[in-house]
């Protein structure tokens, strides 16, 4: 093996430094700008999609919904319908919630006893 079959590749293949000079016929100066011009359109498409999940209203709305879907998930619990098949954050937010029911009623129930002995 040469060591010249082990020299990087460009895109179209052939090896570099062995391909047509540059002619000067690249893309004409209206197809830059046209390029230039969905470029920017996508970059504002993106910042403005990062902009909405990053907005506290999103973050809210997120939180929200999860919370209402692990609530019917631990009644579904409850009532029989066992925990959330084939989704493993569904399943670890009812988890979520029911550690901190438990932590909630501990710590009201070591607060009355606190009192009670006062």
């Amino acid at each position: 093996m040469s060591a010249e079959s082990q020299l990087p590749r460009t895109a179209d293949g052939s090896r570099p430094g062995t391909g047509a000079a540059p002619t000067g016929d690249g893309p004409g100066k209206s197809q830059l700008q046209d390029e230039v011009t969905r470029a920017r359109a996508e970059l504002a498409a993106t910042v403005d999609a990062l902009s909405l999940r990053m907005s506290p209203s999103y973050q809210a709305q997120r939180v929200k919904s999860a919370t209402t879907t692990a609530a019917q998930d631990t009644r579904a619990l409850f009532t029989g319908g066992g925990m959330p098949v084939g989704d493993d954050r569904r399943s670890r937010n009812v988890k979520v919630l029911l550690g901190t029911a438990a932590a909630l009623v501990v710590i009201v129930t070591v607060s009355l006893v606190r009192r009670g002995r006062h």
